[in-house]
């Protein structure tokens, strides 16, 4: 198993020209599954594996509590595991060849009103290195709909502040350019002037958002915050980071955006996606139907 994870991995890298996170992603699905077969019958022998293995492999991770998506990348990561071994007479069957990729029931994104996001960011009033990084960081996941990995992974070249454009490099490596708003390129510009500077270290690389030892922020931190902060608060919702993301395009599509703008900031590939929030914006539902339907 561990050559022929490393062949597929090279593969995708060098020849399908993939996601690092999908390889990292790959890879600690194909781990696991090779983990289990050494423990279930002693080896690691991918031609020696059998249907039934895959599918008691797959009952046992479900057994285990493991979300519908992360099933689904298991699912996915071994079909193309054994597919790529018999392709390349590795092997001489595909016992992956009939497991069926799972349905995943898509349920309607939660967001924050427009009230509760304001009071939210109007909170962080911290004049702090820290306190000036965090408002900075919620202004930017909220006014770009930026994925927290997006958020931490933003170099300062990807900052254009005279034009107030983010560069971000999104799923599959792929890039897009997200305006700034008003509010926050004021938050990013005093914590760039005020903050940054103070967390700064010898060892700093260009990465925006500091931890307390001058290091790239980890997507646990955010997190860590934004519940404090909610917490502050009282607010009752289950408030993380991608809620930010939501909100974006739900407040966005509430006030007249394009779906196909809104789509294009979010970085989706495809439209199908981002049309799940329409089904949020009600208003805009009954205003279509009273304008369309005969006997609205």
């Amino acid at each position: 198993m561990r050559n022929g994870i490393e062949l597929l991995l090279r593969h995708l890298a060098t020849e399908r020209g993939l996601s690092t996170n999908y390889q990292l992603s790959t890879r600690h699905s194909l781990e696991c599954f090779s983990a289990w077969l050494k423990k279930a019958t002693g080896t690691e022998a991918a031609a020696d594996v059998r249907p039934e293995q895959l599918t008691q492999y797959l009952a046992d991770r479900k057994s285990q509590g493991l979300a519908a998506a992360s099933l689904k990348l298991e699912v996915v990561a071994l079909r193309i595991f054994f597919r790529f071994l018999v392709g390349r007479a590795y092997i001489p069957e595909d016992p992956a060849q009939f497991l069926v990729i799972p349905k995943i029931e898509r349920y309607l994104p939660e967001t924050l009103n427009l009230s509760a996001m304001e009071q939210l960011l109007e909170s962080v009033n911290e004049t702090s290195p820290l306190g000036l990084r965090n408002r900075a960081m919620l202004e930017l996941l909220y006014a770009c709909g930026l994925r927290v990995s997006e958020l931490c992974s933003l170099r300062l070249e990807n900052l254009d502040l005279d034009a107030q454009f983010v560069r971000v490099t999104g799923k599959g490596d792929k890039t897009r350019l997200v305006p700034l708003g008003s509010k926050s390129k004021t938050a990013l510009i005093q914590y760039l002037h005020s903050g940054r500077p103070q967390l700064v270290t010898a060892k700093t690389k260009a990465e925006v958002f500091l931890s307390t030892r001058g290091k790239k922020l980890t997507p646990q931190r955010p997190w860590q915050l934004i519940k404090q902060y909610a917490a502050r608060l009282g607010m009752d919702a289950n408030v993380y980071p991608h809620l930010f993301r939501h909100s974006f395009a739900t407040h966005l599509l509430v006030n007249g955006a394009d779906l196909r703008i809104i789509q294009e900031l979010l970085g989706h590939a495809d439209i199908s996606t981002t049309q799940i929030y329409t089904q949020l914006d009600q208003t805009r539902l009954h205003t279509v139907h009273r304008k369309f339907h005969p006997r609205a």
